[in-house]
């Protein structure tokens, strides 16, 4: 237990260390690293990814891979002005489940973000009651009932039936 409480403090001492040298890493030395906003949406749900930390007042590119959609096009690439704090917001979606990053770029200032999507029937598999079936719980009634009169239907058809013989003989 110790040792996993000391690799974690490790590690989270490695990546805060190794931070800065990537910020200056990505822009040739002289980049400067903003904050891009996590969000998880269902498939087809869109969402807003907020930036900051960027340049104010100049304009700012989002990129992502294929299987997002910025803005309501269906793009890879956005482009938007920051506001004077440096800050800029993309639509995101996307009907493919998975976890993305989404980058915007003001000049030399870079953010990040992730975007997660998951499928529509993991939260109430994650709260622990049953799994999706594909039924509705009001469709499957319907379902039931239908049945019900199918069955009444035949019972008094056999029923007619079998009095008609008998009278019949």
């Amino acid at each position: 237990m110790i040792r996993k409480i000391f690799a974690t403090v490790a590690v989270a001492a490695a990546v805060l260390l190794a931070a800065p040298a990537t910020a200056t890493a990505q822009e040739g030395g002289t980049g400067y690293v903003g904050q891009g906003t996590n969000v998880t949406l269902t498939v087809g749900q869109v969402g807003t990814m907020t930036f900051t930390g960027l340049a104010p007042s100049s304009p700012s590119t989002a990129t992502a891979p294929d299987a997002v959609t910025l803005a309501v096009l269906k793009a890879s690439t956005a482009s938007r002005p920051t506001d004077a704090t440096g800050t800029v917001s993309y639509q995101v979606s996307s009907n493919t489940p998975g976890t993305y990053t989404i980058t915007a770029t003001a000049g030399q200032y870079v953010a990040t973000g992730t975007l997660t999507v998951v499928p529509a029937d993991t939260p109430a598999r994650a709260s622990g009651s049953l799994s999706g079936t594909g039924f509705d719980l009001p469709v499957l009634w319907l379902w039931i009932g239908g049945g019900a009169l199918i069955l009444g239907a035949a019972l008094i058809v056999v029923l007619t039936t079998v009095r008609r013989s008998r009278n019949d003989s």
